[in-house]
């Protein structure tokens, strides 16, 4: 089968809502940041799956921006959705809310993580290109193309 060569942002954006537990709070009784962390990693993993239609793995976290905190029962929603991509690579931003009984959601993190695609003896393939179709989303891959530009001259240095 042959794999689609252009992909709508659409196509690939996962929602996920979970309920805080006990197990999932830090020492001080807010949602543990690691915790919080693993989430946006598996919801830009997922995200990227689709996209690529192969396997990926998580080359690099961007920006990862606690906002506030979170606290048991509270409903987190994670949004990821394709902001840009290259050729093997993919930018994912995850945003995250929490949500209230009323369903208004404040957001409490902002995600941005690249991941590549890969084939089933761990090496890069390249993945479909990005069809733009809403002003939000230009403006997205614009800002992603600078973020892009920003890590090549970060790894230049050394960061």
């Amino acid at each position: 089968m042959e794999k689609v060569r252009e992909k709508k942002v659409s196509e690939s954006i996962i929602e996920h809502v979970i309920q805080i537990r006990p197990e999932h709070l830090n020492g001080g009784g807010r949602l543990f940041g690691g915790r919080l962390m693993e989430w946006i990693d598996e919801i830009a993993g997922l995200v990227a799956i689709r996209h690529s239609q192969s396997n990926v793995i998580t080359a690099s976290v961007d920006n990862l921006k606690f906002i506030r905190g979170a606290f048991q029962n509270d409903l987190i929603v994670l949004i990821g959705k394709l902001t840009y991509v290259g050729r093997t690579s993919m930018e994912i931003r995850v945003d995250t809310y929490v949500e209230s009984l009323d369903g208004i959601r404040r957001p409490i993190n902002r995600a941005y993580l690249i991941l590549v695609a890969v084939d089933k003896n761990g090496t890069p393939q390249e993945v479909p290109r990005l069809q733009i179709e809403t002003e939000s989303e230009r403006a997205e891959w614009e800002a992603g193309k600078r973020r892009k530009e920003m890590r090549a001259q970060r790894a230049k240095e050394g960061f």
